[in-house]
């Protein structure tokens, strides 16, 4: 890569800069919990001020290399306004830019291929509710049918339509998808959502159904989840902040330089 071709973080705003810092942060993350797929796959965030401008990672990159300065910034058609020469797979924004536009609240979007996310979306109903995880979603998890490879422009109204206002979705045959006003939350959402689809799959290689919830605890569950997010763990900071900024204390602790 390049290194002149990279944008100068101290010519940066502080808005920018902190939005640089919080995603490649999640790159890294990502690559932590194992929740990568080689050079593919996205995380993007929307950069603070009035353009409709975007983080993207630079194609061929790996999420371990994700840097705050190397972060390419774009346009919601996938152009590069940077001023560099960063290579983008501008198809793989797709699903996002169809997001970004049309949810002024989805910040931050994540979209994974884990082997367990990918199962559930291939199962016929779906994430299950009926564990302590899948419970805490019920009812708020919307779903995308499978369409081809992600490429097409025509297919983000119908995204858009089948998100609607939810911030998880599980697109079928594909994948996860999670998003949030901040790093923290998308990030938090993700987490929720693959631990469901973990216990799930290894409740399925045990050959039994899973155990069924009655409809009353499901619906006690997610209000006692909601509960808990607004007036509980990380009440001053917003939804999975506190556990977000543990992690990052873990990057930093590690001496991954992702803030360069």
């Amino acid at each position: 890569m390049n290194q002149h071709a990279m944008p100068s973080i101290r010519s940066m705003s502080a808005e920018e800069k902190e939005t640089r810092e919080n995603l490649a942060a999640f790159y890294r993350l990502c690559h932590m919990f194992g929740w990568t797929e080689l050079i593919y796959n996205h995380i993007t965030a929307r950069v603070p001020g009035p353009e409709r401008h975007f983080l993207i990672n630079r194609f061929g990159l790996l999420y371990s290399e994700i840097t705050a300065s190397n972060l390419a910034k774009i346009d919601v058609d996938g152009r590069v306004v940077d001023g560099s020469d960063a290579p983008v797979n501008a198809p793989g924004f797709t699903i996002h830019s169809a997001i970004h536009i049309a949810r002024d609240d989805a910040h931050y979007i994540v979209h994974t291929h884990t082997t367990e996310g990918v199962t559930v979306a291939c199962s016929e109903h779906g994430l299950s509710p009926h564990n302590f995880y899948g419970a805490q979603l019920h009812g708020q998890v919307a779903y995308h049918d499978f369409e081809g490879i992600s490429i097409d422009l025509s297919e983000r109204e119908r995204l858009v339509k089948s998100l609607g206002d939810s911030n998880y979705m599980i697109l079928r045959h594909h994948g996860l998808l999670t998003c949030g006003e901040t790093a923290a939350a998308a990030f938090f959402r993700m987490y929720q959502m693959q631990r469901a689809c973990e216990v799930q799959v290894n409740t399925m290689k045990m050959g039994r159904e899973l155990r069924p919830l009655d409809e009353a605890v499901l619906t006690r569950t997610v209000q006692q989840s909601q509960t808990a997010v607004a007036k509980g763990f990380d009440k001053d900071h917003g939804f999975g902040q506190d556990t977000y900024a543990a992690l990052i204390r873990q990057l930093d602790a590690q001496c991954l330089n992702f803030r360069s």
